[in-house]
């Protein structure tokens, strides 16, 4: 059994934090050999897409009790180097390249197309990425979420701002918290939402503040539409925006109700590993071009999300209703 992991150049993962190191450590675990290539090492030869792929080893990492991992500084060896036909060699391919969707990554998918044509499974299904955009696909479901207004115009978002009083604005194609601004009636909206929209050149998307992110922003972890371990997430002291996992969260009706609503979707587009955002029981954003915060809750719960996902992919524990409560436990 081989995995491939399609990923962003080593150089720049962290893997204190990093998901995608943590899938590969919990795939050391299991004796699975774990190969990785960049989209730029990908190509199709005759129809069949070939990579130039390294063999990779984990140093041993430890727990250091708070969302970081403890690694060594030579945290990756590269066994071997080598081409080869990803569909004949491989059992199953990650996909775990960070957004946004640009021209780069849409590409990847494409060749990745080829590879589920040939027989091989890629989790997230590239076509599901595609057709799944992180912050739009919420919007089919108005009734989950917060109210919320998509437009460039400047008017529109004054007038949103000051119906609610205070609104997150963000950009539609955004990633990683950039450009991403509490606005309040006051002074400052205006030249705030000129920054997100670019100028009224750029859609975005603006929500109603919910003053109860205070308590937590839920990171619900989804693997083929069960919910398997949820974590906390509170804003940094001087940021609204959310940090780093914090503390366990409970799983009440609210979530259950979203992700009955959202699973047969992600089910019908391939979408086997999702991270969704919830806040006061309403749902924020669906996670799915490489949903992470993984390695990171294990991290500080002491949890083996990471492993349950990689056993479940490979089909080496079966489906139950009480996955929930297993990975949840102390490994």
């Amino acid at each position: 059994m081989n995995v491939l992991v399609v990923t962003d150049p080593v150089a720049g993962i962290d893997p204190a934090i990093d998901a995608t190191v943590g899938l590969v450590a919990a795939l050391q675990h299991l004796d699975v050999p774990v190969w990785i290539s960049t989209p730029a090492d990908l190509s199709v030869v005759g129809g069949r897409v070939r990579t130039l792929a390294a063999r990779v080893v984990l140093a041993p990492r430890q727990r250091r009790g708070d969302h970081r991992w403890l690694v060594e500084r030579d945290w990756l060896r590269v066994v071997e180097r080598t081409h080869f036909d990803v569909a004949e060699r491989m059992d199953l391919v990650l996909l775990r390249i960070d957004p946004p969707v640009d021209a780069r990554y849409l590409h990847t998918t494409y060749l990745l197309d080829l590879v589920e044509a040939a027989g091989t499974r890629v989790t997230n299904r590239p076509e599901g990425v595609r057709a799944l955009h992180e912050k739009a696909v919420a919007l089919r479901f108005p009734e989950l979420c917060p109210r919320t207004l998509v437009t460039t115009r400047l008017d529109e978002v004054r007038r949103f701002v000051a119906d609610h009083g205070a609104a997150v604005i963000k950009p539609v194609d955004g990633f990683a918290g950039n450009d991403v601004w509490l606005l309040r009636d006051d002074s400052s909206a205006r030249a705030l939402a000129e920054s997100a929209t670019a100028g009224g050149t750029r859609h975005v998307i603006v929500q109603e503040y919910l003053a109860r992110v205070e308590a937590g922003n839920k990171r619900l972890f989804l693997l083929e539409g069960e919910i398997v371990g949820a974590v906390l997430r509170r804003p940094d002291d001087g940021d609204f925006r959310i940090g780093a996992p914090c503390a366990s969260a409970g799983i009440d009706e609210a979530d259950r109700r979203i992700v009955r609503t959202l699973a047969p979707l992600l089910e019908q587009h391939g979408i086997a590993l999702a991270g969704l955002d919830v806040i006061d029981g309403r749902l924020i954003e669906v996670n799915v071009t490489c949903p992470g915060g993984m390695a990171k809750t294990d991290a500080l719960l002491g949890t083996d999300l990471s492993g349950a996902i990689v056993r479940r992919l490979l089909h080496l524990e079966g489906t139950t209703h009480t996955t929930e409560q297993k990975v949840m436990a102390q490994p």
